[in-house]
């Protein structure tokens, strides 16, 4: 493999979203002495990177009133309401021909550091990926960086989604980047994310301080070095993982959260919180279930590690088509077929289930049916 010479990078900034669930333009909140969107510009303004395309939609013309457009293109997306496709193709669109690679970096990202996105277009250089994913402690993050070559099939893109729609279709491309930045992991989607980053700036703040500030630090309960009984593992903090996570210690699982950013408030019932996708951390079990419920954010990783970890369950709360993204994705890098006949997608026993306690419920009726099976094969073999 040679490295590539001299490539020209560019930043696609997807700052065109309506905020909906903030209630106001979030690329407009003060972040100390900056706005989150004039922090995010700053950062990639420090990269390596030559060409930088800022995409609005809500609000254009007020954004654009409050940030400096030196060295940068800004693009009007009129159809933002229709998802993030739109604003990808728009972006990518205005690059110069000349751009080889171009980092998707989202508005609502401002703790990102510049050394961050320069190790990507490293990484770039330095390999023959298409894609380039940042991770942290495990668990993947943003920004991507694409190879001109995937352009056209991320402006392909239609409605709300983002350039892992195009992933399965590259898994041989892809390079996943370990970078010590929590950065890659914090957005802010709500009111109470803002609320604890508004006092940060980023450059002057640390992981720790970050993590501490948070609560975000991981907590064992006592006695969590002796082996644990049934373990119901659960990754990701969705709605359905937060439900499962309830019904699991009503049912005398011992629980486990894995998530970077899940709280003790989000999760009082889990015995444990995991803040890095390691299950080496993890304290012996004699019986371990394992349901990865990221809604896509890490669910490819946390399979891999369930699977190294020989569990006696693994299910993926996700569609079809991703699960069979997954399996070959892994069987790639060297799973063997057995080994990924484990893993449960759907996930659950077929009720019908609709709405996140149901699913949980349905998932949670099945791990109890295995962990059944396995109580009998037990028995039955220490009786021959």
């Amino acid at each position: 493999m040679e490295a590539r010479n001299n490539p020209r990078f560019a930043a696609v900034i997807l700052a065109a979203g309506m905020s909906s669930r903030m209630g106001e333009a979030k690329q407009l909140l003060r972040l100390g002495d900056n706005t989150v969107l004039g922090q995010v510009l700053e950062n990639v303004r420090n990269s390596r990177v030559e060409d930088i395309v800022l995409v609005l939609g809500h609000q254009a013309e007020k954004i654009k009133e409050h940030i400096s457009t030196d060295n940068l293109a800004v693009v009007i997306n009129e159809s933002f309401r229709q998802g993030m496709g739109t604003s990808l193709r728009a972006g990518l669109a205005a690059l110069p021909p000349e751009v080889d690679a171009a980092l998707i970096v989202l508005a609502d990202q401002p703790f990102i550091r510049p050394i961050t996105l320069d190790l990507l277009t490293d990484q770039y250089m330095q390999s023959s990926a298409q894609i380039v994913i940042p991770t942290y402690k495990g668990f993947r993050g943003n920004p991507v960086l694409l190879d001109r070559s995937v352009f056209s099939e991320v402006m392909a893109l239609t409605g709300d989604i983002g350039c892992r729609a195009i992933f399965g279709n590259h898994l041989e491309g892809i390079v996943k980047l370990p970078v010590e930045d929590i950065g890659i992991l914090l957005d802010m989607d709500s009111k109470d994310d803002f609320d604890l980053m508004r006092d940060f700036r980023a450059g002057s703040v640390n992981e720790k301080v970050l993590i501490d500030a948070s609560n975000r630090g991981g907590r064992e309960m006592p006695g969590m070095n002796t082996t644990r009984g049934r373990e119901l593992i659960i990754v990701g903090r969705e709605p359905v993982a937060l439900v499962l996570a309830k019904l699991g210690k009503l049912l005398h699982f011992a629980v486990t959260v894995v998530d970077p950013l899940v709280k003790s408030s989000e999760s009082p019932e889990a015995d444990m919180l995991l803040h890095s996708l390691d299950f080496s951390l993890l304290p012996p079990a004699s019986a371990r279930y394992v349901v990865v419920a990221s809604r896509g954010k890490f669910d490819e990783e946390a399979v891999e590690q369930a699977l190294r970890a020989n569990s006696n369950y693994v299910a993926l709360v996700a569609n079809k088509k991703r699960a069979q993204e997954i399996r070959r994705s892994l069987e790639l890098r060297g799973e063997s077929p057995e080994r990924l006949a484990k893993v449960r997608a759907p996930a659950g026993l077929n009720i019908g289930a609709e709405g996140p306690e149901e699913i949980a419920l349905s998932i949670l009726a099945e791990i109890v049916a295995e962990s059944r099976r396995n109580t009998e094969c037990k028995s039955l073999a220490g009786s021959a």
